[in-house]
């Protein structure tokens, strides 16, 4: 097992892959100090003003001299990262290598998608029904059991009035979209009826073809919400009873790709796992998407040279400069990150997240850029419009139309999102540590399993659990929930 790593033959520091005491020899460097995992050390002098490369590219420069085996971190390396955005189109396509064709057991919708799961949802169009949907959700669980179907579920959120202009409209389509996702066989849309979201207008967003998945309730206007409620719901769960598994092409799938509470190991480990999976799906016809733009900042040309034209490269490089407008407009600095999670975990600037970050969208040509909340209609690798926010993005990546979601971690999470939430660790003692939180462990790349074998092993699980025959950890203990992005004014 190897206790350190340099990752590109350009880089001047090396990652720690296990905790390393001062004065061992590593990567033909004496260390000066103790390195903890995840962390960098110098693998020659970084002088004053330097950058300091990581994967081939400057993460940040450093503020001081730094002398061979020192530790590199926030306490000598500041970012780079500016408000301007300096991107030209130089493609670099690769062909995926053919991979042999596999498909799952899915439930094939009216509108032509997929669903890996069967189940009722309870959206409400405003947070004033909240706990009525909490309420229609447990006097109802039952109707799973009774129908066969993989749970009934609400999605509480505080939005929906009170918004104004594109945040109102922001929220809408968001919900409108999570109504349409395919893992839910029949969904009950509860409103207040006095709310900017009218139920209304709510219901003009669908399409005839939705008809016999929808049921609206709107409480000022019927005397027992609640029996109503699970009225429709019952019928809902008739409709979606009909329902059944069948073999579906991997065509049928898309799967979201998140990254959240990153260490050094996450663009080593989980992260080009999850690439590799990303790549090994879309050889077979399938689509997967990439959100989380501002952690792309910095790292823009390992992913934006792979756009499948000049146009979607342009689109590409608008989203950034949109979400840096969107920084500067709030008066934020555009390299406000990382977490102290992340930089305890050893990511020093925002650079070196984002190349670490990229690494989950694997070697495939950029299909398409999407706006937030817009469905995926380009198969392949899609970019999507959205913040890095945990919940805020995993929403988006399922209003997008993600079946299951990807999402790596070297800190550990329980959360999950609407959609099931595979859960990856970057290392293995929190595999360990975690075993209820936590679906797969890519912490064995550091210890020596080959990435294409971990990927491998990501592909069946995925395939496992879109099929049906996998539960993920957060399904089990029923943690899911969703966050809708705000950016306006609250009347």
């Amino acid at each position: 097992m190897k206790n350190s790593i340099r990752i590109h033959s350009d880089d001047n520091v090396a990652v720690a892959l296990i905790s390393l005491v001062a004065d061992e020899n590593e990567q033909s460097v004496s260390l000066r100090e103790d390195i903890p995992s995840g962390h960098k050390f110098a693998l020659s002098q970084i002088k004053t003003g330097e950058a300091v490369i990581k994967y081939g590219l400057p993460i940040g420069y450093a503020t001081r001299d730094i002398i061979p085996g020192e530790w590199v971190h926030t306490h000598n390396v500041k970012t780079g990262l500016n408000e301007t955005v300096s991107c030209d189109y130089k493609p670099v396509i690769t062909a995926l290598a053919p991979v042999e064709p596999r498909g799952f057991e899915g439930f094939l919708r009216p509108d032509g998608r997929a669903g890996v799961r069967n189940e009722l949802w309870i959206i409400p169009t405003v947070g004033c029904v909240n706990d009525i949907c909490k309420t229609l959700e447990k006097k109802n669980a039952c109707l799973a059991e009774e129908y066969r179907l993989d749970g009934v579920y609400h999605f509480p959120h505080p939005h929906g009035c009170s918004q104004t202009d594109d945040d109102h409209t922001q929220t809408r389509e968001l919900l409108a979209a999570l109504c349409r996702h395919p893992n839910a066989g029949g969904v009950l849309v509860v409103g207040l009826g006095c709310e900017n979201n009218r139920p209304e207008e709510f219901r003009a967003l669908f399409s005839p073809e939705y008809a016999n998945k929808l049921r609206f309730l709107v409480c000022q206007q019927t005397g027992d919400e609640i029996a109503e409620g699970s009225a429709l719901l019952k019928e809902l769960a008739a409709y979606t009873a009909g329902f059944m598994r069948s073999h579906l092409p991997a065509s049928k799938l898309t799967v979201g790709l998140k990254c959240g509470g990153s260490d050094g190991l996450s663009g080593i480990t989980a992260n080009p796992v999850v690439g590799g999976f990303s790549d090994r799906l879309i050889a077979m016809g399938g689509t997967t998407i990439l959100t989380e733009i501002p952690e792309m900042f910095g790292a823009e040309s390992l992913l934006f040279n792979r756009c499948k034209d000049e146009a979607t490269f342009q689109k590409a490089v608008q989203l950034v400069e949109r979400y840096k407008d969107y920084f500067i407009s709030h008066g934020q600095a555009v390299y406000e990150n990382p977490s102290p999670g992340n930089r305890d975990g050893g990511i020093t600037t925002l650079e070196e997240k984002s190349a670490g970050c990229v690494q989950k969208g694997g070697f495939a040509p950029v299909a398409d850029v999407i706006e937030y909340a817009a469905p995926v209609v380009t198969v392949g690798l899609n970019l999507l419009y959205g913040p890095g926010n945990d919940l805020v993005s995993t929403t988006a990546l399922t209003a997008s139309g993600a079946q299951l979601i990807l999402f790596t971690t070297g800190r550990g999470t329980p959360f999950g999102a609407p959609a099931p939430t595979i859960k990856i660790s970057t290392n293995t003692p929190l595999c360990q540590r975690k075993p209820h939180w936590l679906d797969f462990n890519a912490g064995t790349v550091a210890e020596d399993e080959e990435l294409s074998k971990t990927a491998d092993r990501l592909l069946d699980l995925v395939f496992s659990a879109a099929s049906g025959k996998y539960v993920t950890c957060a399904e089990e203990h029923c943690q899911r929930g969703i966050a809708i992005w705000k950016n306006g004014v609250t009347l």
